[in-house]
């Protein structure tokens, strides 16, 4: 998700549990609900960077540990410094861990929802794992969010207004059902998901039994999804909707071919950037085109759409000389591309 979603989710958070939180629980709430995403700052490293490390160096269990200490640290030191006029409790070291833990544990469930992978092992061993269910930025969540915290302030002027004054904290019910209203959301995406992924892997492709195939979301609506199947020789694109009464059409798909065996391709497959990018790819696409002088070669991954900008959306570069030697390697954005 992107950091506003993160942001509301951790103050929906704090509403709840206004009532129990130590001095700065909101703004620990707040950081350490949004905090893991600076690993996007390894954008101004380049695609290879950001290949290694986005949704991995604080996403992971041991950045998001190191991140939790962090912020409790940093809150731990501000209560030393700044004590209150009318003292609370002083903040202590495990309450604001705790609270910390909340955040993080939040920004890391939500991002695992949608189709950036998550690297929850980094930097042991690089397993990602994403469900799929919902795009980084998803009207429906953030309509459901700011629904939950602004709705109770409007019905609390409203009572102002008439004179039914009450004490107390406000939102608390409000971000409840917000997040009820959230996770029932995310419930149904995720059938729908598994729907998709069953009805795709159900049909054969132009006369292609199908080995593998993954469902991608659409953020505009909850029933559409756009397919990617693996067969013997073919990668299958496919728009699909999961309406009543849609039907589905699987020789609709449009077909990408793999390249036929050889020397060039296999010298392209052994580079150190397409080992490395394979171990993150999730339907690898390879092609060999036959340049002057030598060939090109060139990775991608299927799960994103040709039309995809986002940083996340890389693919492999290699060009070989005549010989198949490597003249030249390295990662790009597909947004970017060098020529």
């Amino acid at each position: 998700m992107e950091p506003i979603t993160h942001g509301l989710a951790a103050l929906a958070l704090a509403r709840i549990g206004q009532r129990r939180l130590p001095r700065f629980g909101v703004s620990m709430l707040l950081v350490s609900g949004v905090a893991a995403d600076l690993d996007y700052l390894s954008y101004l490293g380049g695609p290879g960077a950001f290949l290694k490390l986005h949704r991995a160096l604080f996403h992971s269990a041991l950045g998001s540990v190191a991140l939790i200490g962090v912020v409790a640290a940093g809150f731990k030191f501000l209560d030393r410094k700044l004590p209150a006029k009318n003292p609370p409790a002083p903040l202590k070291f495990a309450a604001a861990c705790a609270v910390s833990t909340i955040g993080v544990a939040s920004h890391v469930a939500l991002d695992f929802c949608n189709g950036e992978s998550v690297q929850a092992l980094w930097p042991f061993r690089i397993i990602s794992g994403a469900w799929n269910l919902t795009q980084s930025l998803d009207p429906w969540i953030l309509f459901l969010l700011l629904a939950g915290l602004l709705l109770p302030h409007l019905f609390r002027l409203v009572s102002d207004e008439i004179g039914e004054r009450k004490k107390g904290g406000v939102g608390g019910r409000g971000a409840s059902i917000a997040l009820i209203l959230l996770l029932a959301y995310l419930g149904a995406r995720a059938y729908l998901h598994s729907r998709a992924v069953d009805l795709l892997l159900s049909r054969e492709f132009h006369r292609r039994e199908p080995l593998a195939a993954g469902a991608f979301p659409s953020a505009s609506t909850p029933v559409n999804w756009r397919g990617v199947v693996t067969t013997d020789n073919t990668i299958e694109e496919v728009e699909l909707s999961l309406a009543p009464g849609a039907e589905f059409d699987a020789d609709r798909s449009l077909t990408h071919y793999k390249p036929e065996e050889s020397p060039a391709l296999r010298a392209g497959q052994q580079t150190t950037s397409a080992k490395r990018f394979l171990e993150y790819a999730r339907f690898p696409l390879a092609s060999v085109v036959r340049l002057e002088g030598g060939y090109r070669f060139e990775l991608r991954d299927m799960q994103f759409a040709g039309s995809d900008n986002s940083p996340a959306n890389i693919f492999v570069r290699a060009d070989l000389d005549s010989s198949l030697g490597v003249r030249e390697e390295g990662f790009h954005f597909a947004s970017s591309p060098d020529p």
